[in-house]
């Protein structure tokens, strides 16, 4: 599944547990499938953010990761350069 079709269904699922018309099982079944679509959702903007990564690099010889997502965890946003050249660091 996409990562659109993930995010998607997830809305759907947050709107029908949002029901008061559910029984506890299928709240828990929609509760277990939306824990499984943000796992596939997450690895898919990991893979789109590893892909940027190598872009920025290429196109401009130097690594510098950039936030890309606002929301994405501060650990895996944390910002990393390397200066292309060591004798530039006046």
């Amino acid at each position: 599944m996409t990562f659109e079709k993930n995010l998607q269904r997830l809305e759907q699922i947050a709107m029908s547990l949002d029901r008061d018309d559910l029984s506890l099982e299928q709240s828990l079944t929609l509760f277990e499938e939306g824990i499984a679509k943000l796992k596939e959702a997450t690895a898919e903007l990991a893979k789109a953010e590893g892909r940027v990564a190598k872009l920025v690099e290429k196109a401009e010889g130097v690594f510098e990761m950039a936030d890309v997502e606002e929301s994405a965890a501060p650990a895996k946003r944390a910002a990393r350069s390397a200066p292309a050249d060591k004798n530039a660091r006046g």
